[in-house]
């Protein structure tokens, strides 16, 4: 084997100085790629750095001196059972409390058809696993949760996106898109949609069209898997009916308590149907054998104990005000030739750049402004949507989130004048899907 002249160290002859085992990894893993924006937010997270790219839940907002109490009284009361294993599909009372939130959308689900997961993440992931052979096709909105992209690369999945606007899904486009990849014989796993203020655009999947997508799918026998972890965090009436509770039979809904509790429970789950559950539950055992029992009573005293609802409503008014903030602030400074999104709940702005602008390219320069928002190609599978970027407006207080428009807008006017001055410039696309960190989701 040869030596590492520097330090004397045997590496692999194949490999690299860096990885030794750059050669043994299943290809899969060639797939898992860090982002290149991932190191910049290492300095947006510098309390001088307004981050408008983040998706954090305002956690502050929570009693936590109540969650403090309930915590150390489940220790005490419960603490050998709740520091214990558990079963591999979840909490059974949880599992029907899970239900209760569930039928604010409108879904009459069964407890046993629920799998608690680790973050609606996790639930994914294993969706993806039972479902997905090297090549196989997933659908998914174009742009797409970043989160949701990287894992389907990690297991060679084909993403082809389907056109979105500002009404969520075109019907048409996804027609189209089912019957030419049918008829060219590509193997369709499932549609993955966010069809209420999606992540990363924050538009909503009118009432019309969510009967359109379920008679679509169930038409072409194609599999709907909904994420919905913002489906209550909307700003005006009640929540939208899932897609779930019109068809049971042909989606799988992922729900979380990450926004309407907090990520660091790590609590979400699949409601699914009963065979498709029984192979989740497998994929669960083999992955972690249970996941943590402790968090899963948290969650379920908190549910039992707590007005989770009321706590909702202060969430959602929270963001409703950050909202108007950032669409306020985004009218007023913004130079005329960006356009963006108006959400009516969840975290997100999409935001356009004018003709000829990069937000890739713009990132490190805003970052040096002291502002830092996400680029819009991690959202894409084919490395598209240099044009956008994503906006968060949950975790900022309204005043900073004024400022980081006044810092972005600055930043934008200085590259229009680069472009007036010198021309619309090429870019390179970025191919591949970026490994997000927690900071990006």
């Amino acid at each position: 084997m040869p030596q590492d002249s520097d330090h004397g160290r045997t590496v692999a002859a194949h490999g690299s100085r860096i990885d030794a085992y750059v050669d043994r990894y299943a290809a899969r893993a060639t797939e898992m790629v860090a982002s290149e924006v991932r190191a910049l937010f290492a300095v947006a997270s510098r309390p001088e750095v307004v981050s408008l790219a983040g998706g954090m839940p305002y956690v502050t907002a929570l009693p936590l001196d109540v969650v403090g109490e309930l915590v150390a009284d489940l220790v005490a009361r419960r603490g050998p059972v709740a520091l214990q294993y558990g079963s591999g599909q979840g909490d059974p009372h949880l599992r029907e409390q899970i239900c209760e939130v569930m039928r604010l959308e409108g879904i009459e689900g069964n407890a046993d058809d629920v799998v608690v997961t680790v973050g609606s993440q996790q639930a994914l992931d294993l969706i993806t696993r039972i479902f997905i052979d090297p090549g196989d096709v997933i659908l998914a909105e174009g742009p797409s949760y970043v989160g949701a992209l990287g894992t389907f690369a990690a297991y060679q999945a084909k993403v082809v996106h389907i056109a979105m606007d500002d009404e969520g899904i075109i019907p048409e486009s996804l027609a189209q898109t089912i019957y030419a990849l049918q008829t060219a014989g590509s193997r369709i796993k499932f549609l993955y949609t966010i069809p209420t203020f999606q992540n990363p655009a924050g538009v909503t999947l009118n009432t019309e069209r969510r009967a359109q997508v379920l008679e679509i799918c169930q038409r072409s026998g194609v599999l709907i898997v909904e994420d919905n972890p913002y489906g209550l965090l909307g700003f005006d009436g009640e929540p939208m009916r899932a897609l779930r509770a019109d068809n049971p039979d042909g989606v799988v809904y992922l729900g979380s308590f990450s926004k309407t509790l907090a990520p660091g429970f790590r609590v979400g789950w699949a409601l699914a149907p009963h065979a498709i559950r029984d192979k989740l539950v497998l994929a669960m055992e083999s992955a972690v054998l249970s996941h943590s029992v402790f968090t899963q009573l948290a969650v379920g005293q908190y549910l039992a104990t707590q007005p989770w609802r009321e706590q909702i409503k202060t969430f959602q008014e929270l963001y409703r005000e950050r909202r108007d903030t950032m669409l306020s602030a985004l009218e007023s400074l913004m130079p005329p030739e960006c356009s963006w999104t108006r959400p009516s709940g969840g975290f997100f702005v999409w935001a356009t750049l004018p003709e000829g602008l990069d937000s890739k390219a713009l990132l490190p320069r805003a970052v040096a402004e002291r502002v830092a928002f996400v680029p819009g190609t991690g959202f894409y599978a084919d490395g598209s949507g240099a044009r956008h970027m994503r906006l968060s407006y949950c975790y900022p207080e309204p005043e900073r989130i004024r400022e980081g428009v006044r810092r972005l807008a600055g930043v934008i006017e200085q590259e229009l004048q680069l472009r007036d001055t010198f021309g619309t410039g090429t870019f390179p696309g970025h191919i591949g899907v970026d490994t997000p960190g927690p900071d990006l989701a």
